[in-house]
Order: structure tokens, then sequence, then C-alpha cells
């Protein structure tokens, strides 16, 4: 087993300073990111060889605006018209992939946007990705909530009327057990109607374990479908491991979660593959589990404490919409999640067009929630936050200001029996 690791002092060991130097500046003393690591559970899936074949052999500049329009004349849009519409070729038809796509979203899902929070229980983290505010080398102030500050974190927020929440930790299985992460699902349980989590990626017994424990439904961010940038993004730890990663929402679906959740991080690499990777993902597997739940995210990077190192490949707004655009026309059962890392006014667009599901009342720091919501002044033992968002508006807001868009804010749709 790689030896867990996270930087638990306010400043770097010497030690620790010439590893991480060695990481970044000498390629061979970083393990085989594409290898298994002790203890990661192996599965036999054709997933991951259907997504890359695709990805690898994506030449987006092939396509013409011929094969765009004829992708937006398809009653049921194929793989090759969805590489279209990703395409450079498309950017003149956004009006029209808008178009299309809102009709395609009010046919399936009306009106509706479904909102929720995240909670952040721990910030300590055993990876070094060089673009996380949580990494192990970051010196950031590092906390995890105990059974009795959770509880009442979520009071707080389920106060607010929020009833559905996502629980996230830091990457760390010494800090952030699946135990612990399972109590905090247990007390979850007594707040909220819907509980997700976005965790390190476990194996099926330990999903099995936290779907037992209350949790619903599992996000894993991809980061990057290149496996050769992943390997210069991600120096140490779990995350290192590329293909554990990838089969993470399988290994959650065998564990009998109800749905799963699939993203990259738009600017770590060519978006445009990256988004093609993500949605075959949600295809391929869609077609093998059936009965599951699966939705999309679309994040871009965005700043993080004491970076310097990242220099984001510019996704902009209008490319940022022709993906989800894209990606509500070729799948439009699949729910579209659009993050507070947008801005309000993008929010209040793309709900209209192809999101169905946004964050409010957001904190990415850790133990705060009390002195954002009431307004209390914070006693500073809080955890620092893992990336800065943009739109901050509160629930109440975030309610008012979808009805008055004449959307209808939906809290939860299950009837539990």
């Amino acid at each position: 087993m790689e030896n867990s690791f996270f930087v638990d002092s306010e400043k770097l060991s010497q030690a620790a300073l010439e590893k991480k130097h060695r990481l970044e500046n000498d390629p061979s003393s970083r393990t085989n990111h594409m290898e298994y690591l002790e203890g990661m559970e192996i599965i036999k899936s054709d997933i991951c060889e259907k997504v890359m074949s695709q990805a690898r052999d994506y030449d987006y500049s092939k396509y013409t605006a011929r094969d765009v329009v004829a992708a937006l004349e398809h009653e049921s849009v194929s793989i090759e018209d969805f590489k279209a519409l990703l395409s450079p070729a498309a950017e003149p038809f956004l009006e029209r992939m808008a178009q299309r796509a809102r009709a395609e979203t009010v046919k399936h899902f009306g009106n509706t946007v479904y909102l929720f929070t995240p909670l952040y229980i721990a910030n300590y983290c055993e990876n070094y990705c060089v673009y996380c505010g949580f990494n192990c080398y970051n010196d950031i102030r590092r906390m995890k909530l105990n059974m009795e500050q959770i509880d009442k974190e979520m009071k707080v927020i389920a106060d607010s009327g929020m009833e559905e929440i996502l629980i996230l930790t830091g990457e760390s299985r010494a800090k952030s057990s699946v135990e612990y992460i399972g109590e905090a699902c247990k007390l979850a349980r007594k707040y909220f109607r819907m509980v997700g989590l976005e965790i390190y990626p476990v194996n099926t017994d330990e999903y099995r374990y936290l779907h037992e424990c209350g949790a619903d439904y599992v996000t894993v961010f991809q980061e990057t479908y290149d496996t050769d940038k992943y390997e210069t993004l991600h120096l140490l730890g779990h995350k290192r491991v590329w293909p554990y990663r990838f089969d993470a929402q399988e290994r959650a679906l065998m564990g009998g979660m109800r749905g799963v959740a699939f993203s990259a991080l738009l600017g770590l690499s060519d978006f445009r593959r990256d988004a093609l990777a993500s949605a075959l993902h949600v295809y391929y597997l869609q077609r093998k589990y059936p009965h599951a739940e699966m939705s999309l995210s679309c994040p871009r990077l965005r700043p993080i404490i004491n970076n310097d190192k990242i220099n984001p490949l510019d996704v902009h707004e209008t490319q940022l919409c022709q993906v989800l655009c894209a990606y509500r026309i070729f799948m439009p059962f699949v729910g579209i999640t659009v993050s507070s890392r947008e801005s309000e006014s993008f929010r209040n667009g793309i709900v209209k067009i192809a999101a169905t599901k946004i964050s409010a009342g957001v904190s990415t720091g850790i133990g705060d929630h009390e002195s954002k919501y009431s307004g209390k002044e914070s006693d500073g033992a809080e955890g620092d936050e893992q990336f800065e968002i943009d739109d901050a508006r509160s629930f109440d807001k975030m309610y008012k200001d979808m009805s008055a868009e004449g959307l209808q804010p939906v809290l939860n749709d299950y009837l539990y029996v």
C-alpha cells in the first residue's frame, strides 16, 4: 500500500520540500499512474476502452457547418452528430443549439430546476494535485469536523429549507475513513431527503456500506481524460492512479448506489476531447446500467489559495454553453449540474436552456456554515476553502431568483416508503 501522506503542519519540513521538488521536476520519482496500488479493486469492464478509443480518434477540425446542420436536424443524435456539435464548426450555430437544447430540457424536465448544497466535512488530503487547494503540499488551515460539528452544520443547512446535501472530503483515508464518512451519511439522513457523496474513490464493498449508511449517489470528477496530461497534474497519492478513478462510478453502481455523476475539470486539457469523453462515459454506462440515474457537470478551473503553477486553457462562457447544449441534445434524459464556480448571470441563463440542477448557499470551506448562513462573526476555527466560488447566493435568494425566472425550484422528488 502506498504510504499515507499529508502535511499536517503550518510549514513544510525540509524533507517534504525536497520530495515536492523531486515530484515536480523528476518524472522518474513518481509511481506509474496507470498501475493499480495494493488494495485497489480491479473490475472487468469494457467501458474504458470504448470511451478512450473514441476520445483518442476525435479530430474535431474535420467537422463542417454541414455536419452541424445535419446533426441538429436529426431527431435522435448519434455519437458522430455529438462530435460535430462539440466541434469549432458548431460555434456559429450556438443559438440554434440553445433552442434545440431548450426544447429537449422542457420536454423531459419541464420548467423544474433542482437545488442542493455541498458540505465539506474535512480538507485533509494525501494527493498532490497541483491545481487543487486541498493538495497535501498546500499551506492551508486543515480541519476535520467531528460528528457533533457535522450535526450542527447540517442543522444550519436544513433549517434554511434545503433537502439535498452533497458531502465532500479531501482525499485522505487516514483522516476521513470510510467509517467516518458513513457516520456522516447517517447524520445526514436525519435532516435531508437526498444524500450525495463526493469523496475519494473506494471499492465496491465500501460503496455498498456507504449506501447502507444513507448515501444515494456518488460524484467523481475524472478531472481530465487525457492520461498523459493527468500524469503531469497528479504527482502523488491514490488519485494518481487514473484507471481506478475511471471505474469509480461503475463500482458505485455495483455497490448499489442509485445514481452517479461525472465530470471533467475544463481547462486542464483539451476541453472538447474531455467533454466528449465525459459524455461517452455516461452514454456507455447508461446502456450497461439502464436503471441508474446519471448526471453530468461542466466545471471550469477556478483560482485556489497559494496557486501560481496552473495556467488553465481558457474555456470561455460561449464555449461552456456550447458544451452544455451539446450534452443536452445528445442525452436528453441526463441531469446537468452547473456549480457556483460560474457567475450568477450565466447560471440564470443556462438553467433555462440545458441545466437542471444548481447549487445554492455554497461554501467550500470547513465548518463555516453557521457564520455564513446566520451572519455570526466567525471564531476563526474553520478550514480553508478548496477553490473560490463565483455565485455566492443563499438558498433563499436562489429559490426566489429561480422562481422569478419562471422556473419551478425543486428540493426533492423522491418518496420513501
